[in-house]
């Protein structure tokens, strides 16, 4: 470990920049006679459109066009399709609608875009647009996970009158059916995980820009994967050479898993600057977030477990519902229903388990991966199981766990479901949470909070997922004349800090300074290749990646420095950025054999000049980041309000690669699922089908006084699926916190005799729940 290699807790390199005012967003991206683009969307959840009259808006003053689908299909543009292929529970193939860009003949969700309106201003163009008329004719709709498969309920499309668009399921039904069978308890419960948004710092944004000498299109957009955005956009929008497509990606105000690569605001602004010859800019509005974009989560879970005599667990069955919304126009619309389904057995040896996920569409805007994209769900079923399984037959809960977790002697260890945990020390991990969060000394705190009138509580969560799924990334590492790198990265840095994480893999192969590094990423005019930024894979894929590459610069330089040394390869050694001939006091530094690299009089024969080297990695299979999270709340049962009061968190993410950014990661992590479980939710009426939390006024967030003081250590295992060790670390702190906070919630309202109660816990709602239980006791 180098003074700036793996392992060393340095502030991110990036936060310069960005602190000063520095940084490059979207917003900060305008050209020369740039137009501003306006959406005009639906207000109805589901409506014909009988008329889309534009005449007034085109004549407009500043208006330089005004285009609806009509003129999109004239323009012969495509849409994006799904490449996963699925089954309705008939076995006919899954029911499944791409977007057309802009509406045609019926609008599917409050926010459905309609129009487009290009003007010299962004004022003129949002006048123009209340001059568009456009007739509707309101049908029913259906927006509630828990009406969308309901017999009678209205269909968001009458080609899929049942709302389903397909079935997917994975263990085996007939052996989880035959350990109910000899089970001695079974519990059962029913969990709502509730559909949020990702309120990113910076919203969307995208600048279309068309060359017709080049016939190219360029799109600055702030989105997760350019390469993925320019091979769709290529091959399924425009139909032209991907070379023909250049994305750029600056940097990104958050994603989350939500800026992802089919969002038809890209489309737009480019179809619009090839028909206008201007550039054309698109910026969403804080407003118009969440009509806009892509939302998370949303998922019914009825959850059964089989248990002996003594507490050990014989069987889990799982039927979900995941309500995907209008449209599905690529498999990321899918992915959050199903990847991580195996992922609910959790961190415990279950024998037997099935699993069944309805994808339903309704009225609402689609849904898509958002930080953990399932695995929180599956980890809030069995931690939320485990805990209530407990309750009901007067168990231990940490001491039930303690009965059925996977003991690291089992390593590698093939769950029931499929997934294959290649390491890991589980009981250690909780151990050592209980340890850190002191629950031995939780009853005398409990107490303590009784004689100030409050309510305390005590969750405890075993989390796993899956990370860093087999898929390709690339690196590039290009030294110039004057002995400095370039690191050209595949991956898209959206804030997680890459700036400096791979600044620090790299220091540790080459020795380099910082300052000797330049990084670059999200050109793919730049950047020869990437899948960019998601499922915690930056770091084990795309790092693994930049060992590689690492390593063939070492392997040529080596042989430069053979050469000036006057030696043969073989008697060259590498470290601290220093080529060596050990016992003697022969060295050269990599910085000098990089200058020389570009000088053929000073290069051994026949070996071709300069110091550039590509590396890239697919991993063999998944990995698997897991920890513990222990959460301590205390509720004031007079107004129900929730206070966090205590948080530790135990992590094995691999190698830690930097200990400070780690756990900001972490603290993110936490602050996002607690947020969801205490206040944050998408809202729909449900006769209307009316979006009712469209703003911040009505849409709560999480603040710092929300969260407490965090706890956290690093207990690593490192894998052995990739050179570095490392297992992924960036939706670790979510998937744990989820299950953690409600644990603790319903162990504060247990002994009031509250037995459930799903998210969001908001005073309203936890205060109701104490009311209902204070008038059954009285009944």
């Amino acid at each position: 470990m180098g003074e700036f290699g793996i392992g060393q807790p340095l502030s991110r390199f990036e936060d310069r920049r960005l602190l000063r005012g520095a940084g490059r967003y979207i917003d900060d991206v305008n050209l020369p006679q740039q137009a501003c683009a306006y959406i005009l969307r639906s207000p109805h959840a589901n409506a014909r459109l009988l008329k889309v009259d534009a005449a007034a808006a085109r004549a407009a003053p500043g208006v330089l066009g005004v285009f609806t689908e009509a003129d999109l299909a004239a323009d012969g543009l495509g849409t994006n399709e799904p490449t996963i292929a699925r089954k309705r529970p008939d076995g006919s193939p899954m029911f499944w609608r791409a977007h057309p860009g802009l509406a045609r003949d019926v609008v599917r969700y409050v926010g459905d875009p309609v129009a487009m309106v290009v003007a010299e201003t962004l004022a003129e163009a949002k006048d123009a647009a209340e001059l568009i008329e456009v007739d509707y004719a309101p049908l029913p709709s259906v927006t509630a996970t828990g009406d969308a498969l309901a017999p009678g309920s209205a269909a968001a499309w009458p080609e899929c009158p049942d709302n389903i668009s397909h079935v997917f399921e994975v263990g085996d039904k007939t052996a989880a059916e035959a350990s109910f069978a000899r089970a001695a308890h079974v519990v059962r419960r029913r969990y709502v995980i509730t559909r949020v948004h990702a309120q990113f710092m910076e919203p969307r944004g995208a600048l279309g820009v068309y060359e017709p000498r080049d016939e190219r299109f360029t799109l600055y957009a702030d989105v997760q994967y350019p390469h993925r955005v320019r091979e769709m956009l290529a091959n399924r929008i425009f139909k032209v050479p991907m070379h023909q497509v250049r994305v750029v990606a600056g940097d990104i105000g958050g994603a989350f898993g939500i800026k992802g690569w089919q969002y038809v605001e890209h489309r737009l602004v480019l179809f619009a600057s090839r028909r206008l010859g201007r550039p054309v800019k698109w910026r969403c509005e804080r407003s118009e977030v969440i009509l806009a974009d892509e939302h998370g989560r949303d998922v019914i879970a009825e959850a059964e477990l089989a248990l002996d005599r003594q507490g050990k667990f014989l069987g889990l069955k799982v039927r979900t519902v995941s309500n995907i919304g209008a449209y599905l126009s690529a498999e990321r619309n899918m992915l959050a229903t199903f990847t991580s389904l195996p992922a609910v057995v959790g961190v415990y040896a279950i024998p037997a388990a099935h699993v069944q996920m309805t994808a339903a569409v309704t009225n609402t805007n689609p849904t898509a991966p958002y930080r953990g994209a399932g695995r929180p769900e599956a980890i809030y079923i069995i931690e939320r199981l485990i805990d209530d399984a407990a309750r009901e037959l007067g168990l231990d809960r940490v001491e039930l766990r303690r009965l059925n977790i996977i003991p690291a002697s089992a390593m590698p260890y093939k769950t029931v479901l499929g997934f294959n945990y290649d390491c890991g020390a589980f009981a250690k991990n909780m151990e050592q949470a209980l340890a850190l969060g002191d629950v031995a000394g939780f009853a005398a705190r409990r107490e303590a909070a009784a004689r100030r009138g409050r309510l305390r509580g005590l969750g405890v969560a075993n989390a796993i997922e899956r990370a860093a799924s087999p898929g390709m990334e690339f690196a590039e590492i290009r030294f110039d004349s004057s002995g400095r790198a370039t690191l050209l990265m595949g991956t898209k840095n959206q804030g997680q800090g890459h700036e400096t994480t791979f600044r620090q893999i790299a220091s540790e192969k080459l020795g380099l300074a910082p300052d000797d590094m330049r990084y670059v990423d999200g050109d793919t005019d730049i950047v020869a290749f990437g899948m960019g930024t998601m499922g915690s894979r930056s770091t084990v894929i795309g790092g693994t990646a930049l060992s590689i590459a690492a390593d063939k610069v070492i392997a040529k330089a080596k042989k430069i420095a053979a050469h000036l040394l006057e030696v043969s390869d073989g008697e060259i050694a590498f470290g601290d950025g220093r080529f060596t001939v050990p016992g003697t006091d022969h060295a050269i530094a990599i910085k000098e054999v990089a200058r020389a690299a570009f000088v053929p009089a000073k290069l051994p024969r026949g070996l071709e000049p300069g110091l550039f080297e590509t590396g890239s990695f697919s991993p063999p299979q998944d990995t698997f980041p897991n920890g513990c999270h222990v959460c301590e709340v205390e509720i004031d049962p007079e107004t129900g309000a929730v206070r966090l009061d205590r948080y530790s968190v135990v992590d094995d993410v691999g190698t830690v690669v930097n200990p400070k950014t780690l756990k900001g990661q972490i603290h993110g992590g936490v602050a996002q699922g607690l947020g969801q479980v205490l206040m944050e939710q998408v809202v729909y009426d449900r006769e209307s089908g009316q979006l009712l939390t469209a703003s911040f006024m009505d849409y709560a967030m999480p603040r710092a006084d929300d969260i407490c003081m965090m706890a956290i250590e690093s207990s690593p295992v490192p894998t052995k699926l990739n050179p570095l060790g490392v297992k992924g670390a960036g939706e670790a702190g979510t998937v744990g916190a989820l299950p953690a906070v409600m644990n603790a919630i319903l162990d504060a309202l247990a002994p009031a005799g509250v037995t459930a109660l799903d998210m969001p816990a908001s005073p309203l709602r936890v205060w109701q729940a104490l009311d209902k239980a204070k008038q059954t006791g009285s009944r």
